[in-house]
């Protein structure tokens, strides 16, 4: 029988609803099947904790006197640069974002020690950020320059928006070349094949719990860096088009979402800024999401298990930075999670770069404020494409610019 979200909010409404963990669920449907499972079952709960570089924060930091228009100058927080072409004191900081006095790779590999994702952490922690802005001054807004203090409590506005997060599955990284350490957003890469890193939560991601998108859309509430939060639309680079098994688990990066929330209901131990040797700063963000028990169809995706879900090893020394197709083979999550799968008949050691026991605890307290009547489940107002919609990330068309 079927059920609506609306019934599953009644029941969580009087206590009655029974929320379990995407890990949790994969015992409950061995033993119970998944008629029986489906049946008692009204919501699982998703994590992931991951590096997302494509996040930010967008901040109204109120009026000065004299007033002040920084859109259209410059503006730091902490020495950061924060995107300035919105209005008079709207402005957006990135989690790439560094500093002008950053020496990036210049003294190879660089340590990238501080950027925007750590500026982001720092103010959702309390902490008072050094702003600083010059301004052309106006008529209306005749001040040209300002340096002060702010502190989250304070600003007008402060709003996680990030247009990129949760990817569904994710390239294995290796390096192929003979002797040179790579560096980069998959973190360190020996030679030789001498490492491999993954980054995703497998059996617990959200997307990967509901690989068509049955469930999930724009509209659909979430736990975000601690906080609640809402997915706005499909993330960029969203590409539903890639192969899949039988399963309706993607076989390469896929899916993605477009997530925002209140950045003051969030905590620093869920969105982390963090340095990545020779590549740069990302912000490790806390996502979780609840998947609606509708059907036996909706469990059966949402029963998931890490042997079922399967990705590409990729080699990042040479085909992944020219563009080159191809795959060295595929590994399910189960070999990826042993700590070591062979590539190319040699045994290699396996690091993720997302944290399970982290997702765990995302899945864990959001199954908490659901049991709590704290948290309520959204329908979606528009699903995100899906495989028959033509959506599909393409590449840069390239027109090269002739010089005059």
């Amino acid at each position: 029988m079927a059920k609506t979200i609306r019934e599953i909010n009644e029941k969580i409404k009087t206590g009655e609803a029974v929320v379990v963990t995407a890990e949790e669920i994969i015992d409950i449907v061995e033993k119970k099947g998944l008629k029986e499972a489906a049946r008692e079952v009204d919501v699982v709960t998703t994590g992931t904790f991951g590096p997302m570089c494509s996040s930010g924060a967008y901040l109204n930091v109120g009026h000065s006197k004299p007033k002040i228009k920084i859109g259209g100058g410059k503006c730091t927080l902490n020495g950061v640069p924060v995107y300035t072409g919105f209005a008079a004191v709207d402005i957006y900081i990135g989690a790439t974002a560094l500093s002008g006095d950053d020496p990036r790779n210049k003294v190879y590999p660089g340590e990238f020690k501080y950027g925007g994702a750590h500026v982001i952490e720092e103010l959702v922690d309390g902490k008072d950020v050094i702003l600083e802005a010059q301004a052309y001054g106006t008529d209306c807004y005749p001040r040209k320059h300002i340096k002060t203090y702010i502190n989250i409590k304070d600003l007008n506005e402060a709003v996680l928006l990030n247009p990129r997060n949760s990817y569904q599955n994710y390239n294995v990284a290796v390096s192929l070349s003979e002797k040179k350490t790579i560096y980069t957003y998959m973190g360190v890469l020996k030679p030789a094949i001498g490492n491999a890193n993954y980054c995703s939560a497998g059996q617990l991601s959200p997307l990967l719990n509901d690989p068509h998108y049955r469930t999930i859309g724009i509209g659909t509430r979430i736990f975000l860096g601690g906080g609640i939060g809402y997915v706005y639309w499909q993330g960029t680079q969203h590409n539903p088009l890639v192969p899949r098994k039988s399963n309706g688990v993607p076989q390469a990066p896929a899916g993605t979402l477009a997530v925002t929330g209140d950045l003051k209901q969030m905590k620093p131990n869920w969105l982390v800024g963090t340095s990545f040797q020779g590549y740069g700063v990302t912000l490790t963000v806390g996502l979780g999401v609840p998947i609606p028990i509708l059907d036996e169809e909706t469990l059966k995706y949402a029963s998931v298990k890490d042997g079922d879900i399967w990705a590409q090893i990729v080699d990042y020394s040479e085909d992944y930075p020219t563009g080159k197709a191809g795959s060295l083979g595929e590994v399910n999550y189960s070999q990826l999670r042993s700590g070591k799968i062979t590539v190319k008949g040699k045994e290699v050691p396996t690091a993720s770069l997302s944290s399970y026991s982290k997702a765990v605890e995302i899945a864990e307290e959001l199954k908490k404020w659901i049991k709590d009547r704290k948290f309520f489940l959204t329908e979606y107002v528009q699903s995100l494409p899906g495989a028959d919609s033509g959506v599909g990330f393409k590449p840069l068309k390239e027109r090269p610019v002739k010089e005059e």
